[in-house]
């Protein structure tokens, strides 16, 4: 369903109507689901953050501009949610965070099979995960879902010229793992 056929349903669910609401939730739970797993590590965080994604939608209807695109809304919330996970992960546990995660990032294991259809996705996939946040979000709201740089931008909150940079670092250092790698991998 796109943001089109979203927009009366969106207006419902403003207004309080749980229908409307759930409609909304299926239309968008495989690919909100998607872009948090790309983002984070554990699965149980995953689950949390999804969740938490949805209440705050749920309470923060009344600031849609239906003139703007949905998504983008959507994915604005959801790269706020997951910075502070991260801001509050960080905080919590920092040694036994950073140690989970490298021991984490080797043996991830994909919870949406749909998303990896080739070695070649899944190995793309498993270098994009080795880079740090602020260089993986750029990549998967670019690459995956075609935003432009200055849309990434006004959704972080970052200048331009820092999207365009940590663009051009991460796919400098994707291609240098991927040389490491033996080169199979077609790097963006």
């Amino acid at each position: 369903m796109n943001d089109k056929e979203l927009i009366p349903w969106l207006k419902k669910a403003t207004y309080g109507d749980e229908s409307a609401f759930q409609l909304v939730y299926q239309a968008t739970h495989q690919e909100v689901y998607r872009t948090v797993a790309f983002l984070v590590v554990n699965k149980q965080d995953i689950e949390d953050i999804v969740n938490e994604v949805y209440m705050r939608m749920w309470r923060s209807f009344h600031t849609y501009d239906p003139n703007r695109p949905f998504r983008f809304w959507l994915h604005g919330i959801i790269v706020r949610l997951v910075q502070d996970w991260k801001r509050k992960t960080w905080r919590r546990i920092r040694l036994f965070e950073r140690n989970r995660q490298l021991n984490c990032q080797q043996q991830f294991d994909w919870t949406d099979k749909a998303v990896l259809q080739s070695e070649t996705q899944y190995e793309l996939l498993s270098l994009i995960r080795q880079l740090s946040y602020k260089l993986r979000v750029v990549v998967i709201l670019r690459y995956f879902h075609d935003y432009t740089l200055e849309e990434i931008a006004d959704m972080l909150q970052i200048p331009v010229g820092t999207v365009k940079s940590r663009q051009h670092l991460a796919l400098k250092q994707l291609r240098k793992r991927c040389e490491r790698t033996g080169g199979d991998v077609y790097v963006l």
